[in-house]
């Protein structure tokens, strides 16, 4: 469990480090950004010195350190605000599009593969393949304009974007729409908050949802075909017992690491289907600060991007090994 510890601090540390110099990497100027082009040399180089821009690259990191270590991550050059709050207020639209998508993804795909693992060859088998190669190869912002003019263009059936509807009133408690409605006991601020979450949700749920039925159909072949499973038919147990206590429980292993894992690419896979859907997350959010050479939001935006993707690793990883008990945790 320590070393599990020590590995995921460090690669905390290194991505920070890593982040630090990217983000200095993107081309531009914030202070040109800031004022303009009709800027003069002497405000550009005014502001330089504000933002702490004039300093040595290794000065300005162990600014950014000390700053870290203190829970301060600075303030947005382009809206001023602190950038801890505007990721407390963003975060949770990331989250619960996110987790909403990772259960579309687990279920639909869990289902697709045992229903193709069924019968291999069969018609369900073969449209789990037509599926998952469609899933697979078409780009998220195609596939999100493309439910967008079908299902809220034509059909007019779910809004287009946005995270509510312009007549919900919404005071935030939590910051997670459905999570606050529950609380409220607000059902139309629940139906709002369903309603705009469906396309994004369907729109990255895509890609994770193909791996998952792929792996799952997979993994369910492989584990009917193994000695366990001959030996519970010789007994004499039925089909389902065979497939639900003996094979599905073994084939869910390797699941469990793809779902910890795609959860991850969840998170990149969420820049773009924010922006397609003005979903006010994370992911837009960043996309505004690469456009406005916003240093500090860019920094804070990717550091929780990582962190967050190594928390979810770490959390896989130990499941997996309380699922299976072939595994021990070297401590």
């Amino acid at each position: 469990m320590l070393k599990i510890i020590f590995e995921n601090v460090l690669t905390i540390f290194l991505a920070v480090i890593a982040v630090f110099f990217l983000v200095h990497l993107v081309p531009g100027d914030p202070a040109q950004v800031m004022l303009g082009e009709r800027a003069t040399p002497e405000a550009i180089e005014s502001i330089r010195k504000e933002l702490g821009l004039d300093k040595p690259m290794l000065t300005q990191l162990g600014s950014f350190f000390v700053r870290l270590s203190e829970g301060d991550l600075g303030r947005s050059i382009r809206s001023g605000h602190r950038v801890i709050d505007e990721v407390k207020t963003r975060l949770p639209a990331t989250i619960e599009l996110s987790v909403l998508s990772l259960f579309i993804a687990l279920v639909i795909g869990v289902l697709l593969g045992m229903l193709a693992a069924k019968k291999p060859g069969g018609l369900m088998d073969l449209f789990l393949g037509a599926f998952s190669v469609l899933g697979l190869s078409l780009p998220i912002f195609f596939l999100g304009l493309l439910l967008a003019l079908v299902f809220g263009l034509w059909l007019d059936w779910l809004p287009l974007s946005g995270r509510l509807g312009y007549s919900v009133s919404y005071e935030p408690q939590t910051g997670f729409v459905l999570l606050d409605a529950i609380l409220y006991g607000d059902w139309d601020l629940f139906k709002s908050g369903i309603e705009h979450l469906i396309l994004p949700a369907f729109t990255l749920a895509t890609v994770p949802m193909s791996m998952i039925a792929r792996l799952t159909r997979a993994s369910l072949i492989e584990s009917l075909r193994a000695d366990y499973v001959r030996t519970a038919r010789a007994k004499g147990q039925s089909e389902w017992k065979i497939f639900f206590k003996h094979a599905l429980r073994n084939a869910m292993l390797p699941v469990i690491t793809m779902t910890g894992f795609q959860f991850g690419l969840l998170l990149g896979g969420a820049i773009l289907t924010e922006n397609v859907f003005a979903w006010p997350g994370m992911g837009r959010w960043l996309v505004f600060s690469v456009e406005g050479r916003d240093y500090p939001a860019l920094q804070g935006a990717i550091l929780v991007f990582a962190t967050g993707i190594v928390i979810v690793m770490a959390l896989t990883e130990t499941i997996h090994h309380r699922a299976d008990p072939r595994l021990k945790i070297s401590s």
